[in-house]
């Protein structure tokens, strides 16, 4: 559809000439990116009218101060046109404005309004809650740069200094709810190619920058340092110092923690961290937890097998298991299964039966099913168990910032990925190997960086031959599909075994669990012996007695 007139009023943002309007009547504005459904230059006449300010907001579930219009912020030298781009009012008395009313969404939907005195006393009409960064509403998620400010007043002031040109938004709660108002927002910032932090030039304001920036992907976020007779932008702006703004933003350097230590100072820090043990929980299985002394946060865990070997089995005792034994938050990212079949997967465990046949789900009432789901789930574990969503073949990006946000912003102490070789799928690359390797050094650095316990589901090659890993054949690191990177970069690898063309039956439903690499301990060779019921769907682990029944070459 052709648009038939260009550069026209918007009513939205206030803008004078960024709307074009198509043949049809409807209009875009370039700038606040909002589709006028209805578009007509009537509605522009008079900018300062709610009504105006409501073409766009129609749908709002807030009620305005009806004695609130768009104006110059004369007592902070914001402009009318910042402020109408912001979708800022004020009321004035006496000829002076007393209060600012800052619009907070949820989306593109109006969910909140922050309101400030003169006093600098604030409070909030709707669900502060809810609502995302201030000014998110206006720019699309990603670019090249976002400046991310500690206050409203000061995001507006960035965005006039720099032009009108770049994005600039603000934290809802100032320095103090930094850090939270980053980690509910993590997703947008980080689909910039940078985040200029710039908050206030004080002590709070600078320790705040930088547990800011700790939280986003090394290299993204950059520091602003203001002049020193500066406090923050909106100083700045007042005192007509654009190009020192400009200069500053410019020259705003890399956030880099501190990697180089001379040890002579550190012994102090060396008597605190002598103290600290790793955090560490056990294992759902006696022989593992012997070898491995328990599974550990800050820790990267790879499991293989070879195909039909038991590794989903093995990976949802052990997301029950995280469940039921600690109050951590879990998640969990199966690629090639929907949400649902993966939720059901940790409740059959629950259940102690295989729900996923529909002849086994038959067998209980609808109730009962509920009840199960609730007891995992809900109750004493709402809000504990994150689930991506989307199964197939994703973009590696998306993936890898949904897992960024399940570990930072839903702060899950324990995350399984199943498995290593959808992620390759999900990238460009066509050499197997190289994928590996890119995949495998960013899960090592998140795991480090964050803290987080992580299992990784991997794959076996094939092997030449006869007997293949169906047969039952030892495994070794040299086993694992596709890169060496995967045993180098893996704090420890636990290898699945089970010969399932023996004719003994219990032996056919036995799998062997062999600790392949252990950092933490060094202890390798087997450790358990797992024997697989086919009534149930469970893996009881055999204890010594049980596995004397076998024959030599089983022990």
């Amino acid at each position: 559809m052709p648009f038939v007139k260009h550069k026209q009023p918007c009513p939205a943002c206030g803008g004078s000439d960024p709307v074009s309007v198509n043949d049809n009547g409807t209009g875009w504005c370039f700038s606040c990116n909002t589709h006028l459904p209805q578009y007509s230059t009537a509605e522009v006449q008079q900018p300062d009218t709610v009504t105006d300010f409501e073409v766009y907001q129609r749908n709002s579930k807030m009620v305005e101060n009806p004695t609130a219009s768009f104006s110059e912020l004369t007592d902070r030298k914001i402009s009318l046109d910042t402020a109408k781009k912001y979708g800022v009012k004020s009321t004035k008395t006496g000829g002076k404005i007393d209060k600012h009313y800052y619009p907070y969404y949820n989306g593109h939907e109006l969910a909140g309004t922050k309101i400030r005195k003169q006093n600098k006393e604030f409070t909030w009409t709707g669900s502060p809650k809810e609502v995302g960064l201030f000014g998110e509403n206006l720019f699309k998620a990603g670019g090249k740069f976002i400046t991310l400010t500690e206050g409203e007043c000061d995001a507006m002031a960035a965005y006039e200094l720099m032009g009108s040109k770049w994005p600039a938004v603000s934290i809802k709660s100032g320095a103090a709810g930094g850090v939270r108002d980053v980690k509910e927002n993590l997703e947008y910032l980080e689909s910039f190619d940078a985040v200029v932090i710039n908050f206030d030039n004080d002590k709070h304001g600078k320790e705040a920058a930088q547990k800011v920036a700790k939280l986003l992907t090394p290299g993204k976020a950059k520091i602003m340092t203001l002049p020193v007779d500066y406090k923050d932008a909106n100083d700045m702006l007042r005192q007509g110092r654009h190009a020192a703004y400009v200069s500053a933003f410019w020259d705003s350097k890399i956030y880099t923690p501190s990697g180089v230590l001379n040890l002579s100072d550190q012994f102090e820090a060396y008597q605190k961290l002598r103290l600290e043990k790793k955090r560490a929980i056990p294992y759902p299985w006696s022989g593992l937890n012997k070898k491995l002394e328990g599974l550990r946060a800050g820790e990267l865990v790879t499991l293989t097998g070879g195909t039909g070997l038991g590794k989903s089995s093995v990976t949802r005792e052990i997301e029950h298991w995280l469940i039921e034994n600690t109050e951590d938050n879990v998640g969990v990212i199966a690629l090639e299964e929907t949400w649902s079949r993966t939720a059901e997967g940790i409740m059959a465990v629950e259940a102690n039966a295989k729900l996923h046949l529909d002849s086994v789900k038959a067998e209980f009432t609808e109730e009962q099913l509920d009840d199960c789901y609730r007891k995992v789930f809900m109750g004493d574990n709402e809000g504990r168990v994150w689930i991506h969503a989307h199964h197939g073949v994703n973009n590696l990006e998306d993936i890898f910032s949904k897992l960024r946000y399940m570990i930072i912003g839903l702060d899950c102490k324990w995350i399984v990925v199943d498995h290593l070789h959808m992620l390759v799928l999900s990238t460009l690359e066509h050499d197997e190997r190289k994928a590996i390797d890119g995949i495998m050094h960013r899960l090592r650095t998140m795991v480090e960086e964050t803290g987080c316990g992580m299992i990784l589901v991997s794959h076996l090659r094939r092997v030449e031959g006869n007997r293949g890993h169906e047969n039952g054949i030892e495994t070794g690191l040299s086993h694992l599909r596709g890169s060496q990177s995967i045993a180098q970069l893996s704090d420890c690898v636990i290898s699945l075994e089970r010969n399932q063309q023996a004719e003994d039956k219990i032996e056919a439903s036995t799998t062997k669990v062999r600790v392949l690499k252990s950092r933490y301990t060094g202890d390798v060779g087997v450790a358990s012996h797992l024997l697989y019921d086919n009534k149930t769907g469970r893996l009881r682990e055999l204890d010594d007695y049980d596995e004397a029944q076998f024959d030599g070459e089983i022990i």
